[in-house]
C-alpha cells in the first residue's frame, strides 16, 4: 500500500533529522588523550600476546577499539620519539635526534626548538584545554618545558627517572635493581617550578593518575587534549605497595600492571562523566624494551632487538586507538606511526596544519573504516644517520647495530633485505633474490634526502643509496 503524502513527509523528515544528527555528532570536536608508556615492548601486553602479564584494561581498550600490529615510533630512544609524536616530523628535521637525547641525558641546555609547532599548540588554537602529565624529555630549562610548547598545565618529570642519581648511590647497574627511591633525585615539576626535589617514585603512577582524573573532571565542559606520558616501565622500576609483588611476571609485571590500572582509571572517569563517546584515546610506547636490564626490561615478542636499535624490536611498538561509536573495532594490519597523530588529530579538531614538511599522514580513514591511506616509505634513523627504510612489506638495513651494549655499527653493502610479513623477526636476508624491492627502497631514500636539504642538521652521515 502506498504511503499517503503526510506520512511520507514525516518519514523523510525523520530520515533527514537522523542524518543531520549523525553529521553533527561527527563534526563535534573530540576530546583527545594520548597515553604514552616509556620503554614498553611490543610483546608486553596481553592483547599483544604476553603469556603472563595481566593487562585487562588495555586488552579491553584494544577489543573495543583498534589494535595495530604494525605501529611505529619514529625513533629508538626517548627524546627523538617524543619530538616526533608532538610535531608529526622525523626528529632529523628539528635536531631532536639520538645525539640530542644524549645531550639531554647529560642535563645540558638543549630543547625542542621554539619554532616547532606542537599538537598542543594546534589544538589550543581551536579552543582545546591542553594539559600534560608525566615525562617530558624535550628540554629541562623553564623556556623548554611544556607550558612554552602549547600546554596550559604540566605535572611531571622533565626527563628520565634515572638521570639524577644521588651522589651516595651505588655505581654501575647495581642501583637499578635495589628498588631504593633514595638513590634517585629526578625532580617533580608543576608548571615550570620544582614541586619536589626528590619525589618517592613508588607513588608516581598513582599521583600521575590522580592528576589525570582531576584534569578530565575539571575540563569536561570544553574539548580537551591530555598528553599523559608515563615514567615507567623505564628503569629504575618502582610500583606502589598495592601492586608490588602481585604479578606472576615479576617486578616488571608489577609495574606494567599498575600502568594498566591507570588506564582503567582514565576509562572509568570518562564513563562516569559521560565523556567516553566524545573521547579519542591513543595508547603507545616511545620505543622498544630496554633489554640490557634483563628481568627489569620488557619483551619485543617475536621482533628482533629492542631500545636503541633500528631492528623492529626497537621501533615497532603497541598501538591502540579507542573511540566508542566512531573508531572501528578490530585488528589493523596497515602500518601507522606516532607521527600520524598530529595530522589525524588536527583533522578531527578542524585545525589547520602547520606550513612545514610533515612526515605523518591522516589515518582517520583507517580508524573509521572508510579507506586506506597513501604512504611512501618509513625511515629508521639513529641520530642523523639513516640505518634502514621500509617500503610496503620490505625493509632494507644499510647499517645495523645492537640496541645497547655495543658501540660497533655494521654497514651493509649490499643492504640486508627482509620481508616483514613473512619474517617479522628479520632472520632471512632476501637481498640476493629481490633486487627490484631493494631498488625501490633506494629510490624512496633518495626522495627523502631531497626533502631534508633545508633541515637544520648536518646530513653528511646520512646513508642514501649504497
Amino acid at each position: 500500500m502506498l504511503m499517503n503524502p503526510p506520512n511520507l513527509l514525516v518519514t523523510l523528515a525523520g530520515v533527514l533529522l537522523v542524518g543531520l544528527s549523525n553529521s553533527l555528532a561527527a563534526a563535534v570536536k573530540p576530546n583527545i588523550i594520548i597515553i604514552y608508556a616509556d620503554d614498553l615492548g611490543y610483546g608486553d601486553l596481553g592483547c599483544y600476546g604476553h603469556p603472563t602479564l595481566r593487562t585487562p584494561n588495555l586488552d579491553r581498550l584494544a577489543a573495543e577499539g583498534m589494535r595495530f600490529t604494525e605501529f611505529y615510533s619514529a625513533a629508538e630512544v626517548c627524546t627523538p620519539s617524543r619530538a616526533a609524536l608532538l610535531t608529526g616530523r622525523y626528529p632529523i628535521r628539528n635536531g631532536m635526534c639520538h645525539d640530542q637525547h644524549r645531550v639531554l641525558r647529560n642535563n645540558s641546555k638543549g630543547g625542542l626548538p621554539k619554532d616547532e609547532v606542537t599538537l598542543a599548540e594546534l589544538l589550543r588554537q581551536e579552543g582545546y584545554a591542553t594539559g600534560m602529565i608525566g615525562k617530558w624529555h624535550l628540554g629541562h630549562l623553564p623556556e623548554h618545558l611544556p607550558p612554552h610548547h602549547g600546554f596550559d598545565s604540566y605535572f611531571g618529570m622533565p626527563f628520565s627517572n634515572d638521570m639524577m642519581p644521588a651522589p651516595d648511590s651505588p655505581k654501575g647497574r647495581e642501583k637499578f635493581y635495589e628498588e631504593n627511591p633514595a638513590y634517585w633525585r629526578t625532580p617533580l615539576l608543576r608548571g615550570t617550578e620544582v614541586l619536589e626535589a626528590q619525589p618517592d617514585q613508588r607513588q608516581l603512577t598513582r599521583r600521575y593518575t590522580e592528576e589525570a582524573v582531576r584534569f578530565i573532571r575539571e575540563k569536561k565542559r570544553t574539548p580537551f587534549f591530555l598528553y599523559f606520558a608515563h615514567t615507567f616501565p623505564h628503569v629504575p622500576l618502582f610500583a606502589s605497595a598495592k601492586f608490588r609483588g602481585t604479578s606472576s611476571a615479576g617486578f616488571y609485571g608489577d609495574v606494567v600492571e599498575e600502568l594498566d590500572w591507570s588506564v582503567g582509571q582514565v576509562l572509568d572517569t570518562l564513563r562516569r562523566e559521560r565523556l567516553d563517546r566524545k573521547t579519542l584515546i591513543f595508547f603507545s610506547s616511545d620505543n622498544g624494551p630496554w633489554l640490557i636490564f634483563r628481568h627489569h626490561g620488557g619483551s619485543a615478542g617475536p621482533l628482533r632487538e629492542g631500545k636503541g636499535s633500528t631492528w623492529e624490536g626497537g621501533m615497532r611498538v603497541p598501538g591502540i586507538v579507542w573511540w566508542p561509536g566512531r573508531v572501528k573495532s578490530g585488528v589493523q594490519h596497515e602500518m601507522a606511526t606516532t607521527m600520524d597523530l598530529l595530522p589525524t588529530c588536527a583533522k578531527l579538531a578542524g585545525a589547520a596544519l602547520p606550513d612545514r614538511p610533515l612526515d605523518g599522514v591522516d589515518i582517520s580513514p583507517l580508524l573509521f573504516g572508510t579507506g586506506s591511506v597513501a604512504r611512501d616509505a618509513f625511515f629508521y634513523y639513529r641520530g642523523t644517520t639513516l640505518y634502514a627504510a621500509r617500503l610496503g612489506p620490505w625493509k632494507a638495513h644499510f647499517i645495523t647495530r645492537s640496541g645497547y651494549g655495543s658501540d660497533q655499527a655494521q654497514p651493509h653493502d649490499p643492504p640486508l633485505l627482509y620481508h616483514l610479513g613473512e619474517d617479522p623477526g628479520e632472520r632471512w636476508d632476501r637481498a640476493a633474490t629481490q633486487p627490484e624491492a631493494l631498488t625501490k627502497i633506494q629510490e624512496a631514500v633518495a626522495r627523502q634526502r631531497a626533502t631534508l636539504q633545508a633541515a637544520p642538521t648536518q646530513l653528511a652521515e646520512t646513508v642514501a643509496t649504497p
